[in-house]
């Protein structure tokens, strides 16, 4: 028996090596390819600012003092970097505003496309799909006219006589709304869509036999079934919104700026790549923490759908 055990010991660990050696390409491409760069910009995050951009190779923490704190060019004082943190506040803000969007939205749409015929869904889907065959800047280019001051809704407003010269909605956050929750609302519906196609609609069907109401069918059995895509979809949506770039470019203007445009600003025009490394590190913050956030969750939708 110990001889046996010997030997089923031996093979278990030849395997495990076995596994690691098969898996150490893909390990060193992700290393490379993700992990490598953001090295490099915590690297740069300490180091000193070039004097025409780059950087140089001397310690300083000058890059995250100023990602809080600014001094004054004049008198040498301390104070708030109040731009900064008003361009935090402004990206988590729309940020979690484009996720409570594309929930709303996306939560009836996903259950219409799980509710359809099994053979008609895949063209559903199809249609959801379509918007990822093109570049997201077309894609942000085309809302514009929506938005701007002859396009679709302030030119329907003005023919229902609801206004009589159009809405200022071209560079406001209200076009950084628009543009951000077209452009992810797919990233939410998919994954509620996973979720409700998993769905036994006989417990649908049970809450109506008990005389529960639509809105009750939906809050207590509904909502909590689908619960692991409403998790997913948001954080799929929340994470590329609060980095976002080109929709607030185009829609938003400069006096829209979101925390992906400050970081370009830095690396760009500003010229102080260890302010914009220090930033990059502190979005990458937040979304890691977006993501534990997720996982927590997700671990206990898990355990208390196995209880």
């Amino acid at each position: 028996m110990a001889h046996a055990a010997h030997h089923a010991e031996a093979a278990r660990r030849k395997d495990i090596r076995n596994r690691w050696m098969l898996a150490s390409p893909a390990l060193v491409i992700i290393f490379l390819a993700a992990v490598g760069p953001l090295f490099v910009m915590l690297v740069y995050s300490f180091l000193a600012k070039g004097d025409f951009g780059n950087v140089k190779w001397e310690f300083s923490t000058q890059g995250w003092f100023n990602v809080v704190f600014y001094r004054d060019i004049f008198d040498d004082t301390l104070g708030f970097a109040d731009a900064n943190m008003t361009i935090f506040w402004r990206s988590v803000r729309l940020a979690l505003i484009t996720t409570g969007l594309t929930l709303v939205f996306g939560f009836p749409t996903a259950y219409f496309i799980a509710t359809r015929q099994p053979n008609k869904r895949d063209m559903w889907l199809f249609l959801i799909t379509i918007p990822f065959w093109t570049n997201i800047l077309i894609r942000t280019f085309a809302m514009q006219e929506i938005v701007r001051n002859e396009g679709i809704i302030n030119s329907a407003l003005i023919w229902m006589g609801l206004i009589d010269s159009p809405i200022q909605i071209m560079f406001t956050e209200w076009a950084v709304l628009f543009g951000m929750t077209y452009v992810y609302l797919p990233l939410m519906v998919l994954p509620l869509y996973a979720s409700m196609e998993k769905i036994d609609f006989r417990l649908v069907e049970a809450g109506y036999d008990l005389y529960a109401t639509r809105l009750q069918v939906l809050r207590r059995v509904i909502i909590p079934l689908v619960k692991p895509g409403m998790i997913a979809g948001s954080i799929l949506v929340f994470i590329p919104s609060l980095g976002a770039y080109v929709t607030p470019s185009v829609l938003g203007g400069g006096k829209n700026m979101m925390l992906g445009n400050l970081i370009a600003l830095q690396f760009g025009a500003g010229r102080d790549w260890p302010l914009g490394a220090a930033l990059s590190i502190t979005l990458m913050v937040i979304v890691t923490a977006a993501l534990l956030i997720y996982v927590r969750n997700a671990a206990k939708s898990g355990g208390g759908a196995h209880g």
